[in-house]
């Protein structure tokens, strides 16, 4: 795996596919390779290159000591475009990959295409406040929670009710979770990235094409806070996709590609080899 020196630490990144780059952008305690199950294929074939790293934090990436600040995390991922020579770049973003790409867009328009938010939020409201301190409450006490109970604490927050309720489909999330260990723990000083902070003015500023994903059983980033982002920038569209909760690109990965892909062709720098109403040129390299 190839890494990049950004920001004053290691980034390790993979790329696959051929066309337009598309960065992106993983989550919280997740690593980039979640990607791979579902959405970079699917771009692939759609026709572009993609990007995906690991977050500091996050191994093989560098995983300094300390409290990591959204300002981090930002710095990192434009080291990363730039190093990468990627730029102007499409951005795809879940979570805190969102938030992420929200502040590229905001600092950094020159490096940004367009960009999809998925699952994100531009602000917090009192219960998703709450979620957060309780979580940083649990990882300063140093209790490490049995692995069975993290488990179901993960599917409750993370999953839709239409997954829960699908007794095969819960078993095998539930063994995921089961074996990715305690989520509070994961990414270390990932835990203390502010994603609290109202950014809804600031997003008046953004200039690049957004579209925001939202999921209809998301507790972490609900409609009604995924939909604000949309409202705050500027000719920003909302896509819902029901039946799924934070994690939706993996629960309905199928939608969310199509949502993803469908909004990428209308803001592509060249025609789509996919679409023969835009003719047939394959999209060249641009990293």
């Amino acid at each position: 795996m190839p890494f990049v020196n950004t920001n004053g630490i290691q980034l390790a990144y993979e790329s696959s596919g051929q066309g337009e780059p598309v960065l992106l952008i993983m989550g919280s305690g997740a690593a980039g390779r979640v990607w791979q199950m579902h959405q970079t294929p699917a771009l692939n074939r759609a026709g572009y290159r993609t990007i995906t790293f690991d977050n500091r934090g996050i191994a093989p990436s560098d995983a300094p000591p300390g409290r990591y600040t959204l300002d981090d995390v930002v710095a990192d991922t434009r080291g990363l475009i730039e190093a990468l020579d990627l730029g102007p770049c499409h951005l795809v973003g879940a979570s805190l990959g969102a938030a992420i790409a929200q502040e590229l867009a905001i600092a950094a328009p020159h490096l940004v295409r367009s960009a999809v938010l998925i699952a994100g939020r531009a602000r917090s409201d009192a219960f998703r406040r709450a979620q957060t301190a309780a979580d940083r409450a649990l990882l300063e006490s140093g209790v490490r929670l049995p692995s069975g109970y993290t488990a179901v604490r993960s599917a409750l927050e993370m999953l839709s009710p239409a997954t829960l309720d699908d007794s095969a489909a819960a078993a095998v999330w539930l063994d995921l979770f089961e074996l990715s260990g305690p989520g509070a723990q994961a990414g270390g000083g990932q835990a203390w990235i502010d994603t609290d902070t109202d950014r809804r003015a600031a997003l008046g500023a953004v200039t690049a094409p957004c579209r925001v994903i939202g999921f209809a059983d998301d507790l972490v980033s609900p409609p009604h806070l995924a939909a604000e982002i949309a409202q705050a920038i500027p000719d920003c569209d909302y896509v819902e996709i029901p039946d799924c909760g934070h994690l939706g690109h993996l629960e309905r990965p199928e939608e969310v590609n199509t949502a993803i892909i469908e909004f990428l062709d209308k803001h592509a720098a060249a025609p789509s080899a996919h679409d023969p109403e835009r003719g047939s040129t394959e999209r060249g390299s641009a990293a």
